[in-house]
């Protein structure tokens, strides 16, 4: 009677050492490419936020006053339908409102000045798309990214504009902020206030174009209680919450005094 032999297949040690360095390649390189796509979309951050600040200096050169504050505009680019204009009579071309010449950016319902600051930076050709200078249909602070305020390449996040009233909230510092762009995700007709960023890539952020305190300079944090150290909103020289890998903080970008 014939014996069978089964001949039994494996791989050799070498064979596995070699899987398993192209494993951990392929690994390797995922986490690498992720880690290059979001310090991509963070530089993206202060990009724009530089494209922006271009074009405010540029148009205050240009008009003598704010984009939205102007209190000429309609001179320029005729006048809008209805002004200051609501959710339902948008601008659909360059027509537009005046602001009050002021020098801060109102955020009201009776101005619509940081809706009509974007519309009148593409009127003006300093900034690129075309927005229809009105609240959303949420109120007064309803920005809707790529409709009459900027999207960001950051993730969900987006741009938005207010002026020194800010300081009486009770999440931020207790400060004169001048005019900001705001900086964060869209929530309950808070656009831009709320949380975008870690306070790493905050930080990130701050440090590499401003002091790296999140309550001093031209870049500071929202979200005091959550982003930062602070044991108030009175604590200016506090620190960022580095060890929270959690996404907790928006930013303003302080653009005048």
């Amino acid at each position: 009677m014939k014996s069978t032999h089964i001949k039994k297949l494996a791989f050799s040690l070498v064979e596995l050492s070699i899987v398993l360095v192209i494993v951990g390649l392929l690994v390797g390189g995922i986490l690498a490419g992720r880690s290059l796509i979001n310090a991509s979309q963070l530089r993206s951050i202060t990009v724009e936020r530089d494209r922006f600040t271009t074009a405010v200096n540029a148009f205050r050169n240009k008009y003598f006053m704010l984009p939205g504050d102007l209190n000429n505009a309609t001179s320029f680019w005729g006048t809008a339908a209805a002004c200051p204009g609501t959710s339902g009579t948008p601008s659909t071309d360059a027509t537009t409102c005046n602001g009050d010449g002021n020098s801060q950016i109102d955020i009201s319902s009776t101005s619509n000045e940081q809706f009509r600051f974007w519309q009148h930076l593409s009127n003006a050709g300093l900034i690129e798309g075309i927005f229809s200078g009105v609240e959303g249909a949420a109120g007064s602070n309803d920005a809707i990214w790529g409709s009459n305020a900027p999207a960001s390449r950051f993730k969900k996040a987006g741009w938005a504009t207010d002026s020194s009233g800010v300081y009486g909230s009770s999440t931020v510092f207790h400060m004169d902020y001048g005019n900001v762009f705001k900086f964060g995700n869209y929530f309950a007709n808070l656009a831009a206030y709320e949380l975008a960023l870690t306070p790493e890539e905050a930080w990130n952020l701050d440090t590499k174009s401003d002091d790296g305190m999140p309550g001093r300079g031209k870049v500071i944090a929202r979200r005091y209680g959550w982003c930062t150290n602070a044991v108030d909103r009175y604590d200016l020289d506090t620190t960022y919450l580095l060890s929270s890998p959690t996404v907790r903080c928006a930013l303003f970008f302080r653009f005048a005094y």
